[in-house]
């Protein structure tokens, strides 16, 4: 018994002994693998500062600037960590730790794809200087104001003060007016005018009322007319100049003041804008044949 005691106690102390030895001969690789950690730390931090003054300016989410420079922040200790455990030569467990770590991301990506592509297509948004927040655009259907782009979807309110909420992926992936981009729109008018109207006239007379209404038009030859076609009842125009304008409402506030216009000019210059109408014609009389006898029997019944 006492020297299977012995003989124990004699493999612990060698145990211990190699453990020892291992962490003397470790401990330099130790001590710089923790002086590599914490510098990767504090570098880290500054470069979470660093990146989001940078994306700060590029952004206005605050969201997505705080969430991009968190995960560069995130790899600069990644990367720190990598070269700690190459530092303590514990190739094997870098290796394993990789390989889970790519099993968990494809895991990840696979449950949260819809979400983890509204949340790039977000950050893809932000960076793009021909959306910002303020602008009138068109798309996917629906028409309105920009009032906010975050890591989820692509906020806009319409003409009718109505909130339309889309995926920000849908945005990437369809195409996208922004009226805002330019200065300037063009705004059409289609109208149409009795047939015995003199054409010249109505012509010379439109164009006039655009160039007096608005100061961006500096004359009549600005404003483009075509005769269009011979309507059912009217012979049918269009009309087309450029305003400065940014925004559909002052588009259409444009248009409903051109209209108040013209139909002015028109009443006052006799030129009849013309409405459709139906006229039913029966050619067949309807006759009685014997109309006495038909009273006798209607008033019998």
């Amino acid at each position: 018994m006492k020297e299977q005691l012995a003989e124990a106690f004699g493999n612990l102390v060698s145990k211990l002994k190699g453990w020892f030895n291992t962490i003397v001969e470790y401990l330099p690789n130790l001590l710089l693998a923790l002086i590599v950690l914490a510098t990767a730390f504090f570098i880290a931090k500054y470069v979470n500062k660093l990146t989001k003054k940078i994306v700060d300016k590029r952004v206005s989410d605050e969201a997505v600037s705080s969430m991009i420079s968190r995960i560069t922040a995130v790899v600069v200790v990644l990367a720190g960590l990598f070269l700690a455990l190459g530092i303590m030569n514990l190739n094997k467990a870098l290796t394993s730790l990789l390989a889970g770590a790519g099993v968990a991301g494809l895991a990840i990506g696979l449950a949260l794809q819809g979400t983890l592509a509204n949340t790039i297509s977000g950050i893809i948004l932000s960076f793009r200087k021909k959306i910002q927040i303020g602008n009138w655009v068109e798309t996917n259907g629906y028409s309105g104001e920009v009032i906010d782009i975050n890591m989820k979807d692509f906020t806009l309110k319409e003409a009718d003060n109505n909130i339309v909420v889309i995926p920000n992926k849908m945005i990437l992936e369809n195409p996208l007016k922004n009226y805002s981009l330019t200065t300037k729109m063009r705004v059409f008018l289609e109208c149409g005018v009795n047939y015995d109207s003199d054409l010249e006239q109505v012509e010379s007379l439109t164009k006039k009322v655009i160039a007096k209404t608005f100061e961006q038009v500096e004359s009549a030859e600005d404003v483009e007319f075509y005769f269009t076609e011979f309507g059912d009842s009217s012979i049918n125009y269009l009309c087309r100049f450029w305003i400065d304008a940014e925004s559909m409402l002052e588009k259409l506030r444009a248009k409903t003041q051109a209209i108040i216009e013209i139909k002015k000019a028109y009443d006052k210059a006799g030129i009849i804008i013309p409405f459709p109408i139906r006229t039913l014609q029966f050619d067949n009389k309807l006759k009685f044949e014997n109309p006495v006898k038909f009273q006798e029997e209607f008033s019998n019944n």
